[in-house]
C-alpha cells in the first residue's frame, strides 16, 4: 500500500499497459482518470472493436465487468508498484461478494468509469476490494472482490501444482 497519490495530471498520461501485467488484445480497461490512497478511478470506452463485444445487443456483457473491476484493482497495484520503484506482479481474482449487476450491457459508444477502493490487505498478498462501475453518475455494478498478490506469482504457482500432483 503506497501512501503516496499521483496528480490527475500523471495519473492520466500513464499508459494501462505500464501499471498491469496483461498486454493487447487482454487489456480491457482504456485509461487512468485518478488515483489516490488505496483507490484508483480508471475507465472503458465502449466500441465494436472492445473485447467480448456482442454484434446482436450493440454491447459487452455485463460479466465483462468484473474484468474491468480486476483489471482496475491490478492498475492500482501497478501504480502503488512504480511509486515505490517496485516491479509489476501478477495477482489472482480469488472471487466477489455482493456482485450486483444493475444493466445488461456496457452499451457501444459509451464511456464507463469503474472505482476500486482497498477495504482491507494483508502483508501476505491477500486483499478485499469494493468496485464500483458507473455510467456518468448512475451505479451499473457493484461488488467485493478478493484477491491475492503473491510476492513471487511462479513459486507461488509451483508450489501449488506440486501440491495438486501429491
Amino acid at each position: 500500500m503506497s501512501q503516496l497519490k499521483l496528480s490527475p495530471a500523471v495519473i492520466k498520461q500513464m499508459p494501462v499497459s505500464e501499471v498491469v501485467p496483461h498486454r493487447d488484445p487482454m487489456i480491457l480497461i482504456d485509461q487512468l482518470l485518478e488515483h489516490g490512497i488505496d483507490t484508483l478511478l480508471t475507465q472503458v470506452n465502449i466500441s465494436e472493436l472492445s473485447p467480448y463485444f456482442d454484434d446482436a445487443h450493440k454491447g459487452v456483457p455485463n460479466y465483462v465487468g468484473i474484468e474491468y473491476m480486476a483489471q482496475s484493482i491490478a492498475a492500482l497495484a501497478g501504480v502503488e508498484a512504480k511509486i515505490r520503484g517496485d516491479k509489476i506482479r501478477v495477482g489472482f481474482l480469488l472471487g466477489t461478494r455482493k456482485l450486483k449487476m444493475h444493466i445488461p450491457y456496457y452499451s457501444q459508444g459509451e464511456s464507463y468509469q469503474t472505482r476500486v477502493s482497498r477495504l482491507y490487505q494483508e502483508e501476505a498478498g491477500l486483499a478485499v476490494f469494493e468496485c464500483k462501475i458507473f455510467h456518468e453518475q448512475t451505479l451499473v455494478a457493484e461488488a467485493n472482490i478478493n484477491v491475492f498478490q503473491p510476492q513471487d506469482a511462479q513459486a507461488y504457482i509451483s508450489e501449488s501444482t506440486q501440491e495438486e500432483n501429491r
